[in-house]
């Protein structure tokens, strides 16, 4: 991986801080002021930012790549829990419940953020109070998505679920063509994307194969391309 300037660095990551909605209530002085306080962090892919059960003690900001959060259960067995991208924060948790790592975190490709210590991020949100609310919203959405994954594992059958994945990578990592496709590099391998919709890599692979022979997508090497999104909208509901 080539490394990139400093200079570029900043542009960047001036960038993705006004782009986040959790900091758009802020004016730029103050988005600035909080891009000093934070340093970068480089992942290779497969390289984990955390363990399980770690000190949860900062709060990082994905600029670039992707990470995936998993949790290994008592038996043994490995569970996807999400996959976060450029924009997206983790460990904002552990801001307002100190306590070990629930997850794992680890790139699922080249991955660049910023991080900041909770007790730096601390003081700032006390000078800044109306960050709490914005905070608060982007811990509810998180919530959200979990209960309908949790609500899906219970109505959902396995089609529907990788049908719904797969839409919700396409909406988050996807690039629309002029066709009306979509490509979504989603640089997971087959037992991730099984992990990821809470089944077996079998039985997953058993859909896509169906999803292809109807035409509906087609499947590459850490991605797919959506080849007729309604369809796969009328599968995942």
């Amino acid at each position: 991986m080539c490394p990139i300037t400093s200079e570029k660095w900043s542009y960047v990551d001036e960038n993705m801080i006004r782009s986040v909605p959790l900091f758009s209530a802020l004016n730029a002085e103050d988005q600035d002021e909080l891009r000093s306080m934070m340093s970068e962090v480089s992942l290779r892919r497969g390289e984990k930012l955390f363990n399980e059960g770690d000190k949860g003690d900062r709060l990082y900001l994905i600029v670039e790549g992707k990470v995936k959060l998993g949790h290994t259960s008592g038996d043994g067995r490995d569970n996807l829990i999400a996959v976060l991208g450029p924009g997206e924060m983790i460990g904002e948790l552990t801001l307002f419940d100190p306590g070990p790592r629930s997850t794992t975190a680890t790139a699922v490709a080249a991955t660049r953020m910023m991080e900041l210590d909770h007790d730096g991020m601390m003081r700032f949100i006390d000078a800044h109070p109306e960050l709490s609310k914005h905070m608060l919203k982007a811990l509810a959405q998180r919530l959200r998505r979990t209960n309908n994954a949790l609500a899906d594992l219970v109505f959902s059958d396995v089609p529907g679920r990788v049908a719904k994945a797969l839409l919700d990578l396409a909406d988050r990592f996807g690039h629309a063509g002029a066709d009306g496709t979509v490509h979504v590099p989603h640089d997971l391998t087959q037992e991730e994307l099984a992990q990821l919709v809470g089944a077996s890599r079998e039985t997953v692979n058993k859909s896509l194969a169906e999803f292809g022979s109807r035409g509906w997508l087609a499947l590459e090497n850490r991605g797919v391309h959506l080849l007729d999104i309604e369809r796969l909208r009328r599968r995942a509901r």
